[in-house]
């Protein structure tokens, strides 16, 4: 199964309308997104806790690393650069933080409020390597947007 990115916005919109808190928000979204795409082993959010910090938020799937510095791993770089990490290899990425030895590569997406302020990241992992593209990353970035980027 194939995300329909169409059809998995037009549900997050309905199911986060009116919602302002942002756990809620970020649970629902990983359930949704994780159920989405057979490429999707772990989907989950790391919420920023203090300064240069994530710790771990909603997810579906296996445990997932508890704190991650924003100096370390897909995570911490997507946090410290506010930008997208697309890493189709992650034995490929330095610094990458195994918190599952059957993930291939991965997403993260750097969450916004309206503030423009990073609050999080949102990371997926994949068993297959290269399973992320541009669209997931574009498609994924305006999901985020238009649920958090109000708050």
């Amino acid at each position: 199964m194939r995300v329909d990115y169409e059809t998995l916005a037009k549900n997050i919109a309905a199911l986060a309308h009116g919602e302002t808190d942002t756990v809620a928000l970020m649970a629902t979204l990983a359930c949704e997104i994780h159920h989405a795409d057979d490429r999707f082993d772990w989907t989950g959010f790391y919420r920023v806790t203090e300064p240069e910090v994530l710790k771990i938020g909603p997810y579906q799937g296996g445990h997932g690393c508890l704190v991650i510095p924003f100096s370390r791993g897909v995570c911490g770089a997507a946090a410290r650069t506010q930008e997208t990490q697309l890493v189709p290899d992650v034995d490929a990425f330095p610094g990458h933080i195994a918190c599952a030895s059957t993930t291939r590569s991965e997403i993260v997406l750097p969450v916004f409020n309206a503030a423009g302020e990073v609050i999080g990241v949102l990371d997926i992992d994949s068993n297959q390597p290269d399973a992320f593209d541009q669209t997931d990353a574009d498609q994924l970035a305006a999901i985020l947007s238009a649920t958090f980027g109000q708050l």
